[in-house]
């Protein structure tokens, strides 16, 4: 089992920065494939990044550049860094965890363990 909950979230002006983090109570955190996922109003559910136990990280095309993924795993805990941020970055993020890599990291039915969520609003 593993509980994941997400800050960090808030309301921001287009071209700003903020940095979402995610805290994990599993102690085997580190032997996880863990991702961000986001979720706008009247859309569906889309993979942001994903990062696997052995670091590598992957990242959706719209925020290639823009956004590191990382993780710290003494700490438990995962990040998200967002930079240049524009309006269509608006929704609520989402951190989840996956017990083994392989497969698309971007589907959501692929990860066992979910936090609640934190609101990212960008303005223009």
């Amino acid at each position: 089992q593993v509980q994941l909950k997400e800050s960090g979230g808030g309301s921001v002006q287009a071209g700003g920065s903020l940095k979402l983090s995610c805290a994990a109570s599993n102690s085997h955190y580190d032997n996880y494939c863990m991702g961000w996922f986001r979720e706008g109003p009247g859309k569906e559910r889309e993979g942001v990044a994903s990062i696997d136990a052995d670091g590598t990280a992957t990242y959706a095309d719209s925020v290639k550049g823009r956004f590191t993924i990382s993780k710290h795993n003494a700490g438990k805990t995962l990040y998200l860094e967002m930079h240049n941020l524009n309006p269509d970055d608006t929704a609520m993020y989402y951190c989840a965890a996956r017990r083994f890599s392989g497969g698309d990291w971007s589907l959501p039915r692929t990860y066992a363990y979910w936090g609640q969520g934190t609101q990212v609003t960008v303005s223009s």
